[in-house]
């Protein structure tokens, strides 16, 4: 068990989700260890202060986790699959945890993360916000009641420059639809429709994606009907909402020797 003033680094400090953690942690008062950029950046050396428009953090921006490794107790992680990779090793080898937002591991990426979180603790998450982890509680709810009779559409938007489609989300969200009916969700996704593709097979589950403008995140689930549709919708405004939700899993992990969790967990929504 940690002492209770748990120290946290971030990494990606330079992008738009990295400042928002930095924030969060500011205004949650939480111990910033130190900030990770990418090699080469010209902010490296500089004060972590920077990066927000705020006062001086007396912390230096790195871009070497070794360098920063005796002054944090754990790494908030929200960057790609091969950073993230390099990160966990690491973590691993000097037992820090870890909470990771990262989007987009194939198979092998995750198995690895399975197999380190027997070792060390880490929250692992598409989605940190809170209110997202209540829609995927609903979506369990509806799927058990109408899946079965309902043709079901996930639609999901981000900002132009995101790399992975279909969204972690909308991938956890299919995923937690298959589960409450019994499918196997690999088989009966629907990714891409062009051409004359025929009747709509029952029981897919189709994804759609939108990339464009600076979408931060919304999602939406269709159940349709006979004569009826429900949707049920998320939108974010503010990537702070994710830093939030990243630094309460933070704050919640500290307790945690080992295992891996997700913000279902953090907030305690299996009782639900």
């Amino acid at each position: 068990m940690m002492d209770d003033n748990i120290r946290i680094a971030i990494t990606g400090g330079q992008g738009r989700m990295g400042r928002s953690l930095i924030l969060a942690a500011q205004q949650k008062h939480m111990n910033l260890g130190g900030v990770l950029v990418k090699p080469g950046s010209s902010v490296i050396g500089r004060d972590v202060g920077e990066l927000i428009g705020s006062y001086k953090f007396n912390i230096k921006i790195s871009d070497n986790l070794y360098s920063i490794i005796d002054d944090f107790d754990l790494l908030i992680d929200f960057t790609n699959t091969q950073a993230t990779m390099k990160y966990l090793d690491i973590c691993l080898k000097y037992k820090k945890p870890m909470v990771i937002g990262t989007t987009g591991f194939n198979q092998t990426e995750q198995d690895l993360i399975n197999r380190v979180s027997q070792e060390i603790a880490i929250v692992l998450s598409a989605n940190f916000s809170i209110g997202m982890n209540i829609v995927l509680k609903l979506l369990e709810k509806t799927a058990k009641v109408i899946g079965s009779n309902s043709d079901i559409e996930i639609i999901e938007k981000h900002h132009s420059r995101k790399i992975d489609a279909p969204s972690g989300t909308a991938l956890v969200m299919g995923k937690t639809i298959a589960n409450v009916m019994n499918l196997d969700f690999d088989k009966h996704k629907v990714c891409k429709r062009e051409g004359i593709i025929g009747e709509r097979k029952k029981q897919s589950i189709g994804l759609s994606t939108v990339r464009a403008g600076d979408i931060i995140g919304e999602h939406t689930a269709i159940f349709a009907s006979i004569g009826e549709i429900i949707e049920i919708n998320h939108k974010v405004s503010s990537r702070m909402n994710f830093a939030i939700g990243a630094i309460k899993a933070a704050e919640w992990l500290k307790y945690k020797k080992y295992g891996l969790f997700d913000m279902c967990d953090v907030l305690n929504l299996s009782c639900l």
